[in-house]
């Protein structure tokens, strides 16, 4: 199966931003439908943004809208998550993963597909 690797995560400050970016091992495109999700200790993983195949569809969850954008780069074999206006709460260990998809209408799903996760990245947003 392919293997989903996220980078891009660090330590900052409130308000201030990172791109955290999904790629695929093993020389192969990252494909179809793709979600973010983050996890905090304690705390259940939640979706946090997908992008559908195709037509590029996407959606967030409520607390990260108009803040973080998710993108791809079709040449780069690449899906970005850019995160602006960073707050403590997004704290997290950022994962990616292949998601559902409906077509009528047009969405992705914040749903994972399977359990497959990779390594995540870390974020720390902190003072």
């Amino acid at each position: 199966q392919v293997q989903l690797v996220e980078s891009g995560g660090g330590l900052v400050h409130p308000g201030e931003s990172l791109r955290l970016s999904c790629t695929a091992s093993g020389s192969i495109p990252v494909h179809g439908n793709i979600g973010w999700f983050r996890q905090a200790p304690g705390k259940e993983r939640e979706g946090v943004s997908c992008i559908r195949n195709g037509d590029g569809t996407t959606d967030y969850v409520d607390s990260v809208k108009g803040r973080f954008t998710i993108s791809r780069d079709s040449a780069k074999n690449t899906v970005y998550l850019q995160m602006d206006d960073l707050k403590p709460e997004d704290t997290a260990v950022y994962y990616c993963a292949s998601v559902y998809a409906a077509s009528v209408p047009p969405k992705c799903i914040l749903r994972p597909k399977d359990n497959n996760w990779g390594q995540g990245t870390q974020v720390t947003v902190a003072s």
